[in-house]
């Protein structure tokens, strides 16, 4: 087995997942990137040809099944996990713009809280004993400034999976505090991803204008405060969620 920590980061094979997943790496962990996207294998390849000690799984994660088999693989593979990065969501729109609530069906409700909130569940489920074991473990759970407060452009059922995470993590972090475990929280605001380019230019343009720091964010700089609540330093903050969003919400 491994000493290094091992890390499991989720929606790993673009955007922000992609970026965690490299600087967790890069700061010495052993990293399972994991993605429906089975482009997920190559993003792996080239973290690999850098010297990094990383692995692939291809999982759909509105599946139980697939999802307790990312657990076992981790069980089998390393037999611990350190840092878990609930990453991956979904936020379905229409031709660029958000679905209104009326034209939202029960079953795309349900789809969108899967991935984005049960998901995260079984996870932690899941993967807090082999943290508890240890007596040491980071959660980090990528929420949104949409599920802090009305934003006009977001679906309903993807606000709502988003505010459930950040509840959920307040749960986990009074939970299991006394073992040395950390859960958090980040909200990005707009930042530059795959899932933010489905927003129609004009929605995007709007939303910069709206931005004290007058861009986008970064990936990096989301991987940036992640690698920080995945360290050592981090072990008295938990239970809080960390807005990253230029000063568009301030909470």
């Amino acid at each position: 087995m491994s000493e290094k920590r091992v890390a499991v980061v989720t929606g790993a094979a673009s955007g922000i997942g992609l970026a965690i997943a490299g600087s967790l790496a890069a700061a010495g962990m052993r990293v399972l990137l994991v993605d429906r996207d089975a482009a997920v294998r190559d993003r792996v390849r080239a973290l690999a040809d850098k010297g990094f000690e990383v692995d692939a799984l291809v999982a759909d994660l509105s599946r139980e099944d697939e999802i307790l088999g990312v657990a076992r693989h981790i069980k089998a593979s390393a037999g611990r996990c350190d840092v878990l990065v609930n990453n991956a969501g979904i936020h379905p729109k229409n031709k660029g713009d958000k679905f209104a609530m009326p034209e939202i069906s029960l079953a795309d409700f349900e789809t969108v809280l899967r991935v984005n909130l049960s998901a995260p569940f079984l996870l932690c489920r899941e993967l807090l004993p082999l943290m508890k074991a240890n007596g040491w473990g980071r959660i980090v759970n990528i929420a949104s400034r949409a599920g802090r407060t009305f934003i006009a452009p977001v679906g309903v059922h993807y606000s709502a999976s988003k505010a459930g995470l950040i509840g959920m993590t307040r749960q986990i972090a009074g939970e299991f505090a006394a073992f040395g475990i950390t859960a958090n929280c980040i909200a990005p605001g707009r930042i530059e991803t795959p899932l933010s380019s489905q927003s129609s230019p004009s929605i995007i343009e709007k939303a910069i204008q709206g931005i004290p720091a007058g861009r986008l964010g970064t990936t990096d700089e989301i991987a940036a405060v992640a690698n920080f609540l995945a360290s050592e330093g981090a072990g008295y903050v938990t239970g809080v969620v960390i807005d990253v969003n230029g000063g568009v919400f301030m909470s």
